[in-house]
């Protein structure tokens, strides 16, 4: 079995919430918090911010975590977690684990590690959850993902997938689920993230900006395993005062 890595792309500018990942009104930055909820996985051997600036490298290395420093005009996520990989010559899988996903569980992080490594022929995993909710559904901003028997991605979408002819609530009721919510968090083979970065995009996800649907587009395997609770991101003021007022109420 090889070794597995956690790397967190971590990017200053955020248009909804500027200077997120430095928010610090819990004590801690909100880059800690993911770090540190990135320790809680068991597979993982190590956690590494793939950081664009200064900034957030030094806040990093001041709580003693590990940084580098990656291109600040990257385009995209993957291709920071790719430039660090590069790097990672020791690491068999690689997790790309979002920096403003404080909440995320550890067994989380191991079901995306656990997948790749019961599944050698697989290069690359991610996470869903169920969809119980016909606003959430109806959410383009909610990415869906169907998959088939063997839990291999089918397809992503913003739109509602599978697209029911006839509509009955009772569907968001169906055991098994229906429809899943994909959450964003992907764990690759190194030298399959190495390729990902250099693919051109494709139409299908320039057309539904999904990155994924890059991999799908080009004939490779995702594999999807179900998590009970979706992870939250901090993607807006209320989404942070949400998780500060989470934090107080969690202090003895």
């Amino acid at each position: 079995m090889g070794t597995s890595r956690i790397v967190i792309p971590a990017r200053l500018a955020s248009t909804r919430l500027p200077r997120k990942l430095l928010l610090r009104e819990t004590g801690k930055t909100l880059i800690q918090h993911v770090y540190e909820a990135a320790q809680r996985s068991v597979r993982a051997s190590g956690v590494c911010v793939a950081a664009d600036c200064d900034e957030i490298f030094d806040e990093v290395r001041s709580f003693g975590g590990q940084a580098e420093l990656t291109d600040p005009a990257a385009p995209s996520g993957t291709d920071r977690v790719a430039e660090v990989a590069r790097r990672m010559t020791d690491a068999d899988i690689i997790v790309n684990l979002q920096g403003d996903e404080p909440e995320v569980a550890g067994s989380s992080i191991d079901l995306a590690i656990e997948l790749l490594e019961k599944n050698p022929e697989a290069a690359m995993s991610t996470l869903a959850t169920p969809i119980r909710s016909r606003r959430q559904l109806d959410d383009p901003a909610c990415v869906k993902v169907v998959f088939d028997t063997a839990g291999r991605a089918l397809y992503f979408s913003r739109s509602v997938i599978p697209h029911p002819r006839r509509w009955s609530d009772d569907l968001l009721l169906s055991d098994p689920p229906l429809f899943h919510q994909h959450v964003g968090l992907y764990a690759y083979r190194r030298d399959f993230l190495l390729k990902l970065a250099a693919m051109p995009p494709s139409s299908l996800e320039q057309t539904e900006r999904l990155e994924q649907l890059r991999v799908l587009q080009a004939g490779h395997s995702i594999l999807v395993g179900v998590i009970d609770e979706p992870t939250f991101g901090i993607d807006t003021p209320e989404d942070y005062r949400a998780f500060v007022e989470k934090q107080r109420q969690q202090r003895p």
